[in-house]
């Protein structure tokens, strides 16, 4: 790996991933890879806070799958199982130590996330996502912006543990946003497995078509000939993130001047969503042939974050004066 600026990112294992997953995060991951140290985790311990129950190890490497067809290259980038990493959990309770319960409490969210799942993992949830970070010395962190106050509770640890300490052991992770449009599902909403709205990454083309075709559009254009508002429309938001810039412009002026149909649009979007799903969906194949090769390469990657945990380990236990194992 490079010297460069070091990444980490997680996420929560739901199983096959949509186009909202791809288009907020794993482009994201895809540009970063290509010039970071980049780490990427599957964050099974943080899928146990929302109370749901037991992760299925099947929806772990399932969503692997998808970051290796999107393209994620674990030549390039690290993948590792957050649950198989023992140092995580010790850094949380090491930073549990000195971390105020009011710094906590006032993470965005807290109180109605409290009310639903009164557990004291879900209270540390954001505790334990400083610890995934700090335990790399992460200096970079691709968040959305409802993750923003998490990020900055991570850095007042970081600078917190560095004062007690009194050297810098930790770096203050700066947050890298998405540009990606928030993408809408088929009712409007975001585009979430919990609303019953997505479109896979690996959906069929018939599939999604029939899914498209059944999404509504601009509430105010009733009929063809009505000259129509990209701006109002749920779908449109789908075509910034896949159309080309110059078919977009094209398009949104055609809308307005009521020259094109809702159906036209959609085919329109189609013909560039249908292809990319093709390549992720062949990507995904060679690799669902071959499960023992991704459980090897995920293997590879946790014993690396692994050596690189242990190390931070080590000057935080120095830190605070107790014996290294």
């Amino acid at each position: 790996m490079s010297s460069a600026a070091r990444v980490v990112s997680g996420m929560r294992p739901t199983g096959a991933l949509h186009l909202g997953h791809y288009h907020g995060v794993l482009k994201t991951w895809l540009a970063l890879q290509q010039d970071h140290d980049c780490l990427f985790f599957v964050a099974d311990w943080h899928a146990l806070t929302d109370g749901s129950g037991a992760v299925r190890e099947e929806a772990v490497y399932d969503m692997v799958v998808d970051w290796l067809a999107a393209g994620i290259d674990p030549q390039r980038a690290t993948l590792f199982i957050q649950s198989r990493m023992a140092e995580h959990a010790e850094l949380f309770t090491l930073l549990a130590m000195v971390t105020p319960l009011s710094w906590l409490e006032r993470v965005p969210g807290f109180r109605e996330i409290a009310d639903q799942h009164p557990s004291f993992g879900r209270l540390g949830y954001p505790l334990l996502q400083a610890a995934d970070i700090l335990a790399y010395k992460a200096e970079l962190v691709p968040v959305g912006q409802d993750q923003a106050a998490h990020l900055e509770l991570c850095r007042e640890l970081a600078r917190r543990f560095n004062h007690l300490a009194g050297r810098t052991v930790f770096p203050e992770p700066q947050a890298v946003l998405s540009d990606a449009p928030r993408l809408p599902g088929l009712d409007g909403r975001k585009m979430s497995k919990g609303f019953a709205n997505t479109i896979g990454m690996r959906e069929d083309a018939e599939s999604t078509r029939a899914k498209l075709l059944r999404m509504p559009t601009d509430p105010q254009r009733v009929h063809r000939h009505d000259c129509g508002e990209p701006t109002r429309c749920p779908v449109w938001p789908l075509h910034q993130a896949v159309s080309p810039q110059a078919q977009q412009e094209q398009l949104a002026a055609d809308c307005r001047a009521a020259r094109t149909g809702c159906v036209d649009c959609k085919q329109a979007l189609l013909d560039h969503l249908l292809p990319q799903q093709a390549t992720w969906r062949e990507r995904a194949e060679q690799h669902l042939a071959e499960p023992k090769q991704v459980h090897w390469l995920v293997e590879v990657g946790t014993e690396r974050a692994r050596a690189l945990a242990r190390k931070t380990l080590r000057e935080v236990r120095d830190c605070l004066g107790l014996a290294t194992p």
